[in-house]
């Protein structure tokens, strides 16, 4: 296995991870969740860094828009333990000059996640607010919402409720299978795949498909059977990272990670040199950045790779390019912002 890091710069509480393609130009982004800046990486090996913006920070998740020249949105003011009242997405426009437009599109308390899900050419938004309200860090007596619309990009963002009651609402990762995207989206009630609409005019679908509180999820076939696992952090901000598989209709536990530690914050199902894993990560305990396959001899067995201890990532991004992957990871609790270089025959 080859697998070689590159420190990119520091950045306290660095969080959000994404890339974007301007003049077809790739842009490994990196944005921190306390105040302060999201940075940009270009060039060939990345060495070459500028700002997109100095703050104010707060930066939850970035999303490129499709069919735009690098254009993306961001959560901002995402700030302290429980008061993010001022919370909202940006719209970000990429200069000739290597500057960046920023716009606010929307102000949403509490917002966390969110997405944007193609369909037949029109751009669905899908966000997930962690609560709706909190008096503490410790209160989460008002649940958190699902809140969709339609992205145009002209304007202010309007948006409306689709679900709500969804406490400690954490979870989100898109699914794409044969060409239909939805989302994956897990509370304390379990885990839902939401839905847009397929056609203009019709509405979202809301399906639970798990029913035990679950903080992030993300799904892959990592076994090469045809049907798609799912690995898990349980529950909110949780102690076990797991791999279920659908056995006679029902989900069964297949792996379990053998640290239980609090603060398990990564769970990404992808390929890495051509092969299905589950990356994974946690923030506490060892503070691993590691990797699940499935066993070559056995395809209920899996294999546990670490990439890297004491680095306690809170996101990554995986790029896949011709002839490497590239693991984008904000190494939060080392204040670090790193790539690591995979080989296409790494895994082999």
């Amino acid at each position: 296995m080859k697998i070689e890091k590159r420190f990119l710069t520091t950045m306290n509480r660095v969080y959000s991870a994404n890339c974007i393609e301007v003049d077809g130009e790739p842009r490994i982004l990196l944005a921190t969740e306390g105040e302060g800046p999201c940075l940009a990486w270009t060039g060939v090996d990345y060495t070459e860094s500028h700002t997109v913006w100095e703050g104010p920070g707060g930066t939850m998740s970035m999303v490129p828009i499709p069919g735009t020249n690098g254009e993306f949105l961001a959560v901002q003011k995402f700030f302290k333990m429980f008061q993010w009242e001022e919370a909202k997405i940006v719209h970000v426009r990429p200069l000739a000059d290597r500057g960046y437009e920023v716009t606010d599109v929307l102000h949403l308390p509490y917002i966390h996640r969110f997405d944007l899900l193609t369909v037949g050419g029109r751009h669905y938004f899908i966000g997930c607010t962690l609560a709706t309200t909190k008096e503490s860090k410790e209160d989460w007596s008002n649940p958190g919402k699902i809140w969709v619309g339609e992205f145009t990009g002209k304007g202010a963002l309007e948006v409306r409720v689709l679900k709500d009651g969804l406490s400690k609402n954490h979870g989100f990762s898109r699914l794409t299978q044969i060409g239909r995207m939805s989302a994956l989206v897990t509370c304390e009630q379990g885990a839902f795949e939401v839905t847009p609409p397929q056609s203009p005019g019709a509405d979202w679908t809301v399906k639970q498909f798990m029913d035990w509180p679950i903080s992030d999820i993300s799904a892959v076939d990592i076994d090469g059977d045809g049907e798609l696992e799912f690995a898990t952090i349980e529950p909110f901000h949780g102690s076990w990272f797991r791999i279920y598989k659908k056995m006679d209709g029902q989900f069964r536990k297949v792996y379990e990670h053998p640290e239980v530690s609090e603060f398990y914050h990564v769970v990404v199902g992808t390929t890495l040199a051509g092969v299905p894993v589950f990356i994974g990560g946690c923030r506490r305990g060892k503070q691993q950045l590691f990797y699940v396959r499935a066993s070559k001899n056995d395809p209920l067995a899996f294999e546990l790779e670490v990439i890297e201890e004491g680095v306690g990532p809170s996101n990554i991004y995986v790029r896949h390019e011709a002839t490497r992957d590239i693991i984008v990871a904000a190494n939060r609790e080392k204040a670090e912002a790193a790539l690591y270089f995979v080989s296409q025959t790494a895994l082999a």
